[in-house]
């Protein structure tokens, strides 16, 4: 039992290093718990999403990628173009009246959770660093501990349910804060930053 020990933390402390870093998939969920708008769902379909991609990439998935680079090109361009969308309409939004921002809300319901539900899925499965680091890095350092790999992945796959399970739930928290029209607009130009900056870096890379 113990002799799993040690690579399920190297997994756990290996997940939380490659998940807790500011990037679109982050950024949405953060702001779908301040809005409070099917925060529950994103959060399982992000969390879900990563297991799929860390037990795949610890049984093999990353030998096929790296076989197959136009995979992540494709993804490149994609993600590229989506996320870039998805940062154009944050900037709108931030041009947004007062009026229009406090009406955000009903307007964010009215989408539904099937758009919530599309763009957590786009963003996490046409993200190229999901092949390169949660698929291809993870698979190689899990199958570096041996027989000890799938507590590896077991370890890494909590590091991400955790971190995206207290992202939605933290941002919850600050929703009382986004009270203000102002805090809105503020939050809505650090997405577009966010968002169009991973757009050109992503377009430019490939």
């Amino acid at each position: 039992m113990t002799s799993y020990l040690v690579p399920a933390l190297a997994g756990l402390l290996t997940g939380a290093g490659l998940i807790i870093a500011i990037g679109p998939q982050n950024v949405f969920v953060l702001r779908q718990g301040v809005a409070r708008q099917h925060t529950g769902v994103v959060v399982a379909v992000c969390a879900v999403s990563d297991v799929v991609l860390i037990v795949a990439g610890v049984a093999g998935l990353g030998a096929l990628v790296a076989a197959h680079p136009q995979v992540v090109t494709f993804a490149k361009l994609a993600g590229g173009l989506y996320v870039g969308a998805l940062g154009v309409l944050a900037a709108r939004r931030c041009l947004r009246t007062d009026e229009a921002i406090a009406a955000n809300a009903e307007e964010a319901e009215s989408a539904g959770r099937w758009v919530a539900v599309g763009t957590a899925l786009a963003l996490t499965w046409l993200n190229p660093h999901v092949y390169l680091d949660t698929v291809l890095t993870m698979g190689a350092i899990a199958n570096g501990h041996g027989n000890g790999k799938w507590a590896f992945a077991f370890g890494a796959c909590i590091a991400s349910i955790l971190w995206f399970g207290a992202l939605g739930g933290g941002a919850r928290r600050l929703a009382g804060f986004f009270a203000s029209p102002r805090a809105w607009k503020v939050l809505d130009a650090v997405v577009a930053v966010i968002m169009i900056g991973m757009a050109v870096a992503l377009i430019a890379s490939i």
